[in-house]
């Protein structure tokens, strides 16, 4: 199993070169001499029996030009696995092979010219490039062990790996797969990355290979867990070494941790203000209460209490029936006097404010808030309806779980 022939497509030289700069050096001693460049021709034969071959039919273009379930079959493969064996079997013998790749240790891997050049166009060009000695074509790939060649040259004729040499060789091998073009390894490495194979230990060097390997859901998965685990990740090798030889990813990383920071402190600020605003629906809703059913020991004059009561459902109940008792037996009373009974009084306005039934409320002074708020300069009410907002709004985190609530409208 090979790459796919839309995606192998040769590069220019330039690039090529920028490309490999870094990365690997590949040796080739000269020129291809014009003479020895393998020119297929027809067989004369074929012509002879040219009379004896049907001619095919025509290519039907137009009629499943617009048959969508024709493209999608078009678009599927399945490879049988002795198919797959087959080629694995070619590369590990090495049947006529006439291409060698040198590796660490001038260590040798046999190899098909015709089956690189059309894996990774990118290999095989240098290939073409390269000195023929005895009818073989040499290129030297140093700075990568020979398993990680072994494993690479492999994957090029069958698309196969054992696992343990790819966890061994992932990094070798997602660099190989870059620099050679080969976007289906790419694939593999990344993926078997991103499920679990990054470490504390591996993070930094894999984010700085995600970055020149062009793999930004790699890189990204890579900061998000430096900036998570920072503390350990910062104390290791890689991460030592990388602030020696890149200042700048240092800094980024940094500004990334300062964010995050700012954001999680910004995170926590929201939860607070959400809890705040929940605490005073659940008062709107305990006020309500008290003030229609009565609860325990208090509630409407008209309101008989049993001996025996179940347990208040409402959580503000209870220390709003403080503040209720409180309110009726202070002696000061007034706004901005008792802190307390300022605290009444602003729950009082509140629920008038959300209230939608002044004439029929129950609680007390609702009636009396809503004309007031006709005096209030435009700067207060919008403060007020601000508050309001926010309040109703906290009612659908405490819905789900505690079940609905009566309506305060």
């Amino acid at each position: 199993m090979m790459a796919s022939p839309a995606l192998d497509s040769p590069w220019p030289t330039s690039a090529r070169e920028s490309l490999f700069c870094g990365s690997f050096n590949i040796h080739m001693e000269e020129e291809i001499p014009a003479d020895i460049i393998p020119v297929l021709e027809d067989p004369t034969s074929s012509v002879s029996y040219s009379h004896t071959i049907p001619k095919p039919p025509p290519v039907p273009i137009n009629a499943y030009a617009g048959n969508k379930s024709i493209k999608r079959l078009s678009g599927s493969c399945s490879v049988p696995k002795e198919t797959i064996d087959t080629w694995d079997k070619l590369f590990k013998e090495g049947c006529g092979a006439d291409a060698y790749i040198i590796t660490e240790g001038n260590s040798c891997i046999p190899a098909h010219l015709s089956v690189l050049t059309l894996a990774s166009p990118v290999l095989g060009n240098f290939l073409w490039q390269s000195k023929v000695q005895n009818g073989m074509r040499y290129i030297k790939i140093p700075g990568v062990p020979y398993e990680a060649v072994y494993t690479f040259i492999r994957f090029l004729y069958s698309s196969c790996y054992e696992k343990e040499e790819m966890k061994k060789y992932v990094l070798h091998l997602l660099v190989l797969s870059h620099s050679y073009s080969v976007p289906s390894l790419k694939r593999v490495c990344i993926y078997f990355l991103e499920q679990g194979w990054l470490t504390k230990e591996n993070v930094v060097d894999v984010l700085q290979l995600a970055r020149n390997c062009d793999a930004p859901r790699l890189s990204l998965i890579c900061v998000r867990m430096i900036v998570k685990d920072f503390k350990a990740i910062s104390s290791t090798e890689g991460w030592k070494v990388m602030k020696k030889v890149n200042h700048a990813l240092e800094q980024e990383l940094l500004e990334f941790l300062v964010e995050a920071d700012s954001g999680k402190e910004e995170r926590l600020k929201k939860k607070e203000e959400k809890k705040v605003y929940l605490q005073l629906y659940e008062a709107m809703e305990a006020l309500l209460h008290i003030c229609k059913d009565g609860c325990r020991t208090i509630g409407p004059r008209d309101k008989v209490f049993k001996g025996s009561q179940v347990a208040c459902g409402f959580p503000a109940c209870k220390g709003l029936e403080t503040l209720v008792r409180h309110f009726s037996s202070c002696k000061t009373r007034v706004p901005g006097g008792c802190v307390h009974c300022k605290r009444m009084w602003q729950l009082l306005e509140l629920h008038s404010r959300i209230c939608n039934q002044p004439d029929a409320c129950k609680v007390p002074l609702c009636r009396h808030f809503k004309e007031k708020m006709q005096q209030q300069t435009k700067k207060d009410e919008a403060k007020w309806k601000l508050l309001v907002s926010k309040v109703l709004a906290s009612k659908d985190a405490l819905w789900p779980i505690s079940g609905p609530r009566s309506s305060l409208l």
